[in-house]
């Protein structure tokens, strides 16, 4: 289970450099993207905590 698990990370890591390397432009889109969800999903909970509370 542990090697599976070095495997896989190990893939990940491969793959997210070969993105960078061979399309750095893309890259930068898909971490802007990324950024963005999470933005858009803290101020999600932001504003259920805000109306949860009035």
């Amino acid at each position: 289970m542990v090697q599976t698990k070095k495997l896989a990370l190990y893939l990940v890591v491969v793959f997210v450099l070969y993105t960078i390397i061979t399309s750095p432009e893309r890259a930068a889109d898909l971490v802007q993207v990324g950024f963005e969800g999470i933005s858009d999903a803290a101020e999600g909970v932001g504003e259920f905590m805000t109306e949860l509370v009035q």
